[in-house]
């Protein structure tokens, strides 16, 4: 069996005072996948990266990476991973063909194979245009692009992705998107993505562990994790000369009657989802009852936080743009 990419028993940091910023963490992220870690910022993610990645010590707990102890052998789990941090620092006056190559010489790559891997990185993350200018003329997402392409100059076997796409622009959000995906698709690196974003696990991630507090508060697949929260909620409005009452008495034959999300209006959390809806529109219309609007909305993994948590995500109402 491949020995899991990620995994964490009990990881704990713990700073001075008795603050603990990661809190008793296991984890367990398979070879081959997109794992997701979602949290509001100061909820333990980059403090639990960082200890992945070797740059912070564990105050206890054990955490392995690619087949390696993280405390007991760090040389090797840093030969096979990637990482690129949020706060990166890159040389503005270096062009980025120039650190590229400079990257593959501290990996040990012979001159050849740093000219080459430097080119089709840059090919890959799509910098050839710019690859002779200096990094302080590029924008704000050919930066994190760049940093991409150094965390691969080594091919590594499991990649860190600390918030990559916070601050980008839609355009620039979409283009790092697809690049994730293909070297998960074509090349089979394992991503690890910690993001604030939930469109963002949502639409990478085959797997999302959500963090709050320093403790894992949810762990399992976006669908999964949704369907744990219930059934989509169909909310109907009332059109003129009907009420809310007859929209709840008819929507009560399909499922639990609730609340709706707008004003003059009744909803129904709806077992059969979109498959459902037409059946309950047909009643309504069989009933004689007028509605001006009708919205069913799935669960999503802010109602999975919230349901947590007691609150909504940071994030939530920031949406990057769709791939």
């Amino acid at each position: 069996m491949t020995a899991p990419a990620v995994e964490t028993h009990d990881l704990v940091r713990e700073y001075k005072g008795g603050v603990r910023a990661v809190d008793g963490v296991t984890l367990t992220v398979g070879s081959g996948g997109i794992f997701g870690f979602l949290g509001p910022n100061g909820a333990g993610k980059s403090t639990t990266v960082r200890m992945l990645t070797t740059l912070l010590r564990p105050t206890a707990g054990t955490a392995r990476v690619a087949g390696h102890d993280v405390q007991e052998n760090p040389d090797a789990v840093r030969r096979r991973i990637g990482v690129a941090l949020q706060d990166a620092a890159i040389d503005p006056y270096m062009t980025g063909r120039e650190l590229l190559r400079l990257q593959g010489v501290l990996h040990g790559l012979p001159r050849a194979e740093c000219r080459a891997r430097a080119d089709d990185l840059l090919d890959r993350v799509g910098l050839e245009d710019a690859a002779d200018r200096r990094v302080g003329t590029y924008s704000g997402g050919m930066r994190r692009r760049l940093d991409l392409a150094l965390s691969l100059v080594h091919e590594p076997v499991v990649l860190f992705l600390d918030e990559p796409t916070t601050g980008l622009d839609p355009t620039s959000r979409v283009a790092l998107w697809e690049e994730v995906r293909r070297l998960n698709r074509e090349h089979g690196t394992t991503i690890f993505l910690t993001t604030q974003y939930l469109e963002e696990a949502d639409q990478l991630a085959d797997r999302v562990a959500i963090i709050d507090g320093g403790r894992i508060v949810a762990d399992g697949s976006p669908a999964a994790l949704r369907a744990g929260i219930g059934d989509p909620l169909l909310t109907v409005t009332a059109a003129e000369g009907s009420s809310p009452d007859d929209i709840a008495r008819v929507l009560g034959r399909f499922g639990q009657v609730v609340a709706g999300s707008a004003p003059a209006s009744a909803g129904v959390r709806l077992p059969g989802g979109s498959a459902a809806m037409a059946d309950a529109v047909r009643a309504l219309d069989e009933e004689g009852v007028q509605f001006q609007a009708i919205d069913l909305a799935e669960p999503t993994l802010d109602d999975v936080f919230l349901a947590c948590t007691g609150r909504h995500l940071e994030g939530a109402g920031e949406a990057p743009a769709p791939a």
